[in-house]
């Protein structure tokens, strides 16, 4: 993922605190905000997600008039490659750092590069194949405010059903 501008307003804070059902006032409420140890809004914890719908070649993100791999089998068409491992594969993990809060008026960009990869043996479906995926974050000044660490795994084969 590359996104050159993410910008963070008020009330896309406000938007993605109601998606993940944070009620906390410091996200949207600028007077209850200005008496917290931040001093205004701030985004939420998780709020860096949202930057994926700023990176035109986001693979989850639906486009109109092309098939969408969803979040079921096979929910509108899309077809998962037969052989050649497990397929899509799993997402494992996700961690955030934050150097420092993420207010309003902020613009982000973000770059992303490969972390560590290792194996482990698994029960059915051969090793498990594990990578990370580092993205930084960095604000308008160029300084890194936010790392996510991303961590996926794969099965060698296809599982089958029993």
């Amino acid at each position: 993922m590359a996104i050159k501008k993410f910008p963070i307003e008020a009330g896309h804070i406000m938007m993605f605190a109601r998606a993940v059902g944070d009620a906390n006032p410091i996200y949207h409420d600028e007077d209850a905000a200005r008496k917290t140890e931040p001093g205004g809004i701030i985004a939420p914890p998780t709020f860096v997600q949202a930057s994926a719908q700023f990176d035109d070649s986001y693979p989850l993100r639906p486009r109109i008039g092309e098939p969408w791999s969803g979040s079921g089998r096979n929910p509108t068409g899309v077809e998962r490659s037969a052989g050649g491992g497990g397929g899509g594969g799993l997402h494992a993990e996700q961690h955030y750092e934050y150097h420092r809060v993420l207010r309003p008026g902020d613009v982000l960009s973000a770059e992303t590069l490969p972390g560590k990869s290792w194996e482990k043996q698994g029960r059915r479906g051969g090793k498990l194949l594990f990578s990370e995926m580092v993205t930084e974050y960095r604000d308008q000044d160029g300084e890194l405010v936010v790392t996510a660490r991303s961590v996926g795994v794969k099965t060698e084969r296809v599982v089958e059903e029993d």
